[in-house]
């Protein structure tokens, strides 16, 4: 499989079929868009990722994990949650949030807290988690 990643100005690049996401209810807004790829821009350790819809090549998001943003997560996933992700232990997850500029914040980076994506790195399942509320800690490093 190939696609064109237009935000990028690449074509035809290559797609492991192995290495597809699939989100069982697509994404917030999207319901058509189940399978997606992450890509990312060369680099040593990029900090953004992009994850890039293979059902509508015009549908992509820029992703971080919660702690390039000081950000850390404890979410508890109901037993449909863990099987819709095919989860055995929470060592298979990964999460992630979606990045955005924010008009009303001057064009401020915000991340979508409310709505987190799990990743279950082992079989490619995924979900976006809506959650009720938010209670993400921050994170302090010395610099």
């Amino acid at each position: 499989m190939k696609i064109d990643l237009e935000h990028f100005g690449l074509r035809d690049v290559p797609v492991d079929p192995d290495s597809v996401f699939t989100f069982a209810d697509g994404l917030a807004g999207f319901p058509d868009c189940r399978r997606f790829k992450i890509f990312h821009e060369e680099g040593d350790k990029p900090a953004v990722f992009w994850l890039q819809s293979l059902d509508d090549v015009t549908v992509m998001f820029p992703i971080v994990v919660p702690e390039t943003l000081d950000l850390a997560y404890q979410i508890e996933l109901s037993d449909a949650d863990c099987e819709l992700l095919g989860l055995q232990t929470a060592d298979e997850a990964a999460v992630v949030v979606i990045v955005y500029r924010d008009a009303a914040a001057e064009g401020r980076i915000a991340a979508n807290t409310r709505s987190p994506i799990i990743l279950n790195l082992g079989n490619r399942r995924a979900m976006q988690k809506v959650l009720q509320e938010v209670r993400p800690s921050l994170l302090f490093r010395a610099r």
